[in-house]
């Protein structure tokens, strides 16, 4: 099973960037599917964005334009762009993994949740 640590988060003024980590603790050659997900305070969990290995890739109507997601397979890791970061982008963002994007449209992992890194868009 792969563990996957999540790092990059902070405090950052609004129209500021950030770019989150995913580093997994195994091969993520395999993986169809890899996102990131948020959870603002109060709020439910949201998929921001997903990409395949293959290169496809989706984003929360929010996002677009500002995040882009990729993939390093030789360094087993995710990373998540983040620019012209807003207040409403304030939350604790979660990478994982599914079978298909779809399958992580609808929550389905085949991994667990790691510890989230913290974003805090103010200033």
């Amino acid at each position: 099973q792969v563990r996957l640590v999540e790092s990059g988060g902070g405090l950052v003024q609004p129209g500021g960037s950030l770019r989150l980590s995913c580093a997994a603790s195994g091969s993520i050659f395999s993986i169809p599917a890899m996102g990131w997900y948020r959870q603002p305070p109060g709020k439910q969990r949201e998929l921001v964005a997903a990409i395949t290995s293959g290169g496809s890739i989706i984003f929360l109507d929010s996002v677009k334009g500002r995040f882009t997601i990729s993939r390093d397979n030789a360094k087993n890791t995710v990373y998540l762009q983040m620019n012209s970061l807003k207040p409403e982008d304030t939350a604790v963002y979660y990478c994982n993994t599914g079978a298909t994007i779809a399958a992580m449209s609808n929550y389905k992992f085949l991994e667990g949740w790691g510890q989230g890194t913290l974003v805090t868009v103010s200033s």
